[in-house]
């Protein structure tokens, strides 16, 4: 997000200047968009991951303070809630083996995070949700101890001037109001970074949002949350509501969502995206630079456009478009929408897949539009968050024509061999491609996602015990399973005893 945070608070006055600047980057963005060498490079790809923290028993652990000055690892980092980190990794070339590439350094991260918590009696746990938090966890005594993540709680509450409300209803029904965005932090996913051209970026993107509800639902982690069953994908709903600066449906309904899967396909590239950011959205972060962004580009230059990247970063959208000035300036995608774990044999299968369709169907994305509305998109993607793999998705037949219902399953095993060209036309090795889209079709098969998972462990478990010791006797086999990094798919239910 670029621009450090030197307060807590801001006034009108500094909203005012940052808008400024906000309109300069946007200017100066679109200059450097007009550069017929700006963006261009071999295609890369990387990743964040957050994990959290647990003790013995299960419960969230909050020292990632301690941890992660422990851990002695550079691409380990804070997140917002104080049992949360998050790992992030280098970017590699998309060509070869990327993925085993990102699995290796995931893993490092884990694995040191992991020593430097059982130092102090914790475990590091790769989760949608971790299914024993408790309202208790989420205080604002949760909060991570830094200024960034104060002065975003206070902009968000500022602009909200109420409780954050929650209403989620799944086989369970969850209602709770907060005063902090602590419940942010309850949500930890696995977000990839993709380079794009500039001059591919629309059609990417647009790929990249029809792709994601079935990568979705055959990746949901996340079903239990403060001891409810929700969603198969609960943390797509919590996400939204956590941090909305919207006060209600009737006073704020013409405002859009800080999260959201967005507001229609993209016509022309990554400036629309920044600029529906500033026009429809209040600063929550305005912090100002040094820089005079639309002199650097006239110097030939290229500008951090700090502002712009810290109010874009403050829009949760599920795909992000990403501005970045290192390595000659470029454009990402940010893949916002998969979870975290179960282990990174899924995780990196998931992240072939979704990256597969989205190159897969992006050479002819034009077919693909003419066959499904964005509003088809957006409600795909909320039905493969809430039913998984369960999903009814609409979805065009292959001439294109008006979607038709299909079911999740059936629009996976569709997309497949879709994902397997667009990684190889990409220069992925096709062993590599065919090994991590083989753990998707098993899945599949199997009918088998982390949140199946965990729902079959706790109604075997609950049988015995109360839904609170079910819970965490799920977890610990949950994180023992992760362990072995065994697809989700090949976890044998065992004899479920507390």
């Amino acid at each position: 997000m670029g621009l450090d945070i030197d307060r807590e608070h801001f006034d009108a006055s500094d909203r005012s200047r940052f808008q400024a600047k906000l309109a300069q980057g946007l200017s100066a963005l679109e200059a450097l968009l007009r550069r017929s060498d700006f963006g261009v490079g071999p295609a890369s790809i990387g990743a964040e991951l957050e994990v959290s923290l647990v003790d013995e028993a299960g419960a969230p652990l909050p020292i990632n303070r301690t941890v992660l000055a422990a851990t002695l690892d550079p691409n380990v980092t804070l997140e917002v809630d104080r049992f949360n980190l998050e790992i992030n990794t280098q970017p590699v070339a998309l060509a070869g083996k990327p993925f085993t590439a990102l699995g290796e350094e995931l893993t490092r991260g884990i694995n040191a995070i992991g020593r430097a918590a059982a130092d102090h009696g914790g475990r590091v746990v790769t989760i949608g949700i971790v299914p024993t938090l408790a309202a208790s966890d989420l205080t604002s005594a949760a909060l991570t101890d830094s200024r960034r993540f104060r002065a975003l709680s206070a902009g968000l509450r500022a602009l909200r001037r109420a409780p954050f409300d929650v209403h989620i209803e799944g086989l369970d029904r969850l209602a709770v109001a907060y005063d902090d965005v602590t419940l942010q932090g309850a949500n930890t996913s696995l977000q990839l970074h993709l380079r794009v051209a500039p001059a591919q970026f629309a059609a990417t993107f647009n790929a990249a949002q029809i792709a994601t509800a079935p990568a979705l639902a055959v990746a949901t982690n996340s079903p239990i949350f403060l001891g409810q069953r929700l969603w198969e994908e609960t943390r797509i709903a919590l996400f939204r509501q956590s941090v909305d600066d919207r006060r209600g449906p009737t006073d704020d309904d013409w405002r859009p969502a800080r999260v959201s899967f967005g507001h229609g396909w993209v016509r022309a590239g990554a400036l629309e995206l920044f600029a529906e950011s500033v026009a429809f959205h209040a600063p929550v972060l305005p912090a100002i630079g040094p820089e005079d962004p639309e002199a650097c580009v006239r110097r030939g230059e290229i500008p951090t456009l700090d502002e712009l990247r810290l109010h874009h970063g403050t829009v949760w959208h599920w795909n992000r478009a990403v501005y970045d000035a290192a390595a000659g300036g470029h454009l990402r995608i940010e893949l916002r929408a998969l979870p975290a774990g179960p282990t990174v044999a899924d995780m990196t299968a998931n992240a072939a897949f979704l990256l597969g369709a989205t190159l897969g169907m992006a050479p002819d994305i034009e077919r693909w539009l003419r066959g499904m509305t964005f509003g088809h998109a957006r409600r795909n993607f909320y039905a493969a968050a809430r039913h998984g793999l369960d999903a009814e998705l609409l979805w065009p037949s292959a001439a294109g024509d008006s979607p038709h219902p299909r079911t999740a399953i059936a629009v996976v095993e569709e997309l497949l061999p879709v994902a397997r060209r667009g990684l190889v036309a990409a220069g992925v090795d096709a062993d590599e491609a065919d090994g991590l889209l083989d753990t998707i079709a098993r899945r599949v098969a199997a009918g088998v996602t982390g949140a199946r998972w965990q729902q079959r462990a706790l109604a075997a478990l609950e049988a015995g015990t109360s839904r609170r010791e079910a819970t965490r006797a799920m977890l610990a086999r949950y994180r023992q399973n992760a362990a072995s990094n065994v697809p989700v798919h090949l976890w044998e239910p065992g004899k479920y005893t507390t």
